[in-house]
């Protein structure tokens, strides 16, 4: 295998320096399409290059190869890669796969009791207001999901700035933001290395919801006003998460008007112009991903061909 095979390992550094500014300058939802999946493809290629430097390694064990009929002499001149890199590849593989299922088995945890939660809450309507001082706005994750907003919330905002709330987590609902951000999560168990671009996945789904409640409601400074007055509210009279509460909050608070991302740097969003779409940018980042997979997949390749041509070496 050439030097590109580790392109895949590399290209998640490159994702994390660039998320921020694909975060900024990108529409929403272009943003968040284009980080969430691509934090997925990065993650299943760097854990495939992993698994393909570990294999080379286990079928140079002469045990395995005598048992498998190839070629030792074949296996040493193709020479894959060189033994200490294939086992450390097969150590931080170990280590992706331990931190991909415990971060699936949390996440599928939290999202079961939301479901719950958004079952067991009153009324038939999408939307419950909850007689709580605090002051607090979320979507808790279901089918379908269901908005979750106090008394002291509603209080602390006026009627157009409410509406403006609403139509925010309305957004989070309708367009399901949680599998965006626990999709981008579940990357970053796997490869610890795609944390800020998860991170700026969270900052995306609030911005696709600031932007479509700010269209909804005709007027940018409103929404912005509305988002800011929230975030003070929230601060003044914050939530208590106690209980079954305390396991949703990593569930349901990305996507509550407080948010994930830096509240002043989405009002200022907001107080400018809507941005526009950066086709140049977006199909440089695309072109990142797609050479990452395609270097994962030309490795695959190889190491398939080597495997066979010892194995043939060796039954002859």
């Amino acid at each position: 295998m050439h030097l590109a095979v580790y392109l895949p390992l590399v290209m998640p550094l490159l994702a994390a320096a660039a998320a921020g500014q694909l975060a900024r300058r990108l529409p929403p939802v272009a943003a968040t399409w284009l980080l969430a999946g691509g934090a997925v493809a990065l993650a299943a290629a760097s854990s495939a290059v992993l698994g393909l430097l570990a294999l080379t390694a286990l079928v140079r064990i002469p045990l395995v190869g005598a048992v498998s009929e190839m070629s030792g002499q074949v296996l040493s001149r193709g020479d894959p890669a060189s033994v200490p890199v294939a086992v450390a590849a097969g150590v931080l593989l170990a280590a992706a796969a331990a931190g991909a299922c415990r971060a699936t088995w949390h996440r599928t945890t939290a999202l079961i009791a939301a479901g719950r939660q958004a079952r067991r809450l009153p009324g038939a309507g999408q939307i419950v207001v909850i007689d709580d001082e605090a002051a607090d706005a979320y979507t808790l994750p279901g089918w379908p999901c269901r908005i979750v907003v106090t008394a002291g919330m509603m209080r602390a905002l006026s009627p157009p700035e409410c509406q403006v709330l609403l139509a925010h987590e309305r957004v989070h609902a309708s367009a399901f933001h949680y599998l965006f951000t626990t999709a981008a999560r579940l990357a970053a168990a796997a490869n610890p290395l795609l944390r800020p671009v998860a991170a700026a996945v969270s900052y995306t789904v609030e911005r696709w919801a600031d932007e479509r409640a700010a269209a909804a409601a005709g007027d940018r400074r409103l929404a912005a006003r509305a988002i800011a007055t929230a975030a003070l509210a929230a601060t003044v009279a914050p939530p208590r998460h106690a209980g079954p509460a305390a396991a949703l909050a990593a569930v349901a608070r990305p996507h509550g008007i407080r948010g994930a991302g830096p509240v002043p740097r989405r009002v200022a969003a907001l107080l400018g112009p809507p941005p526009q779409p950066r086709l140049l940018l977006l199909a440089a980042a695309v072109l990142l991903v797609a050479v990452a997979g395609a270097s994962a997949l030309e490795a695959a390749r190889e190491l398939h061909g080597l495997l066979d041509y010892a194995r043939t070496v060796g039954a002859s």
